[in-house]
């Protein structure tokens, strides 16, 4: 048996330029994003036939592997060269979709992770995410971008750079562990309790991405400025600029936001918040703030009854936390 631990993300700058349609147009994307301390896990086993099982919000039980529905699963599967004889269980800290946490990008690279340990093979982190990319966008058409994959595979806090060429270049931001706690002690996530699908945002908005080259391109300056602001410790300065983010960001494209958003964002920050953000694609999920540790409490209650949930930096990225016979 082998048990993945692979941790959800969130995305402080430059969301949006990580697709193609972006970055091979007009000279490169870039995000600075951090992975969370909420995961799922992957667990693997042998099946003592030759059949396939896939437990997942639901159970499959199929005999050949192009008969499962899970695209996932079956292209992993496939990528890694596992045909039959297994079963997989997949177990979310948060387990509904929809959250903006990059879920499904996680889900991927955990599974890629816990298929290679099946068979004793080892890859990198660049290698995990840059298949997963391959499996969500290539192979199976989905209109996303790269960052979700790359920080479920590296971990930690990280500024990636995404080359016309295909290339990525990751550049870690080394936190030690009192600062990754003052860092975590400045974000907390709140969920909005409205769950949309990254696709139905993600297809208009990059459907109009030679409209929007003038406010993309500032959001990828955006990144590189956001990468500054961590690395000096500034956090405030982190707030002020998802501020500025966000405000370009919810014009991108129709459903990023709503007046309910609109009015929790104004809430947040009149309760002394920095800045913040939809996480994912945005239209729904968790919100993130930016804010002093001392106004935790104030913009708790300005925000109630939405659900609060404290962000722990996550150093590690994906990993193998069990190997049984």
């Amino acid at each position: 048996m082998i048990i993945s631990r692979t941790p959800l993300r969130i995305s402080f700058a430059g969301g949006g330029t990580d697709l193609p349609t972006f970055y091979r147009k007009f000279g490169g994307g870039a995000v600075a994003s951090a992975a969370i301390d909420r995961y799922i896990y992957v667990i693997v086993n042998d099946k003592f036939d030759r059949s396939i099982r896939v437990a997942y919000s639901r159970t499959e039980n199929v005999e050949r592997l192009s008969d499962l529905q899970h695209g996932l699963v079956r292209e992993a599967m496939r990528l890694t060269g596992i045909t039959d004889s297994l079963e997989v269980h997949t177990i979310a800290d948060i387990p509904s979709e929809g959250t903006g946490l990059g879920s499904s990008s996680t889900l991927t690279v955990g599974l890629l992770n816990a298929l290679y340990a099946h068979q004793g093979k080892t890859r990198t982190a660049s290698e995990l995410a840059e298949e997963a990319c391959r499996i969500e966008i290539e192979i199976l058409g989905g209109t996303l971008g790269k960052q979700d994959q790359y920080i479920a595979a590296y971990g930690g806090v990280e500024y990636f750079e995404f080359l016309a060429d295909e290339t990525v270049r990751a550049e870690p931001i080394p936190l030690s562990g009192e600062e990754g706690s003052a860092l975590s002690s400045y974000l907390s996530l709140y969920y909005t309790g409205i769950s949309r699908q990254a696709q139905s945002i993600l297809k208009p908005m990059d459907a109009r991405t030679d409209e929007n080259k003038e406010p993309l391109v500032r959001l990828r300056e955006l990144a590189r400025e956001t990468r500054d602001a961590l690395s000096a410790r500034n956090w405030a300065r982190l707030g002020e600029l998802l501020d500025d983010g966000w405000k370009i960001k919810r014009n991108l494209s129709k459903g990023i936001t709503n007046p309910a958003i609109d009015i929790a964002y104004d809430r947040a920050k009149a309760a002394g918040a920095y800045g913040g953000k939809i996480t994912g694609a945005g239209g729904g999920g968790f919100l993130l703030v930016v804010h002093p540790p001392e106004r935790s409490h104030q913009i708790a209650a300005a925000l109630s009854p939405m659900t609060r949930l404290p962000v722990r930096i996550a150093p590690e990225g994906s990993l193998i936390v069990f190997r049984g016979r």
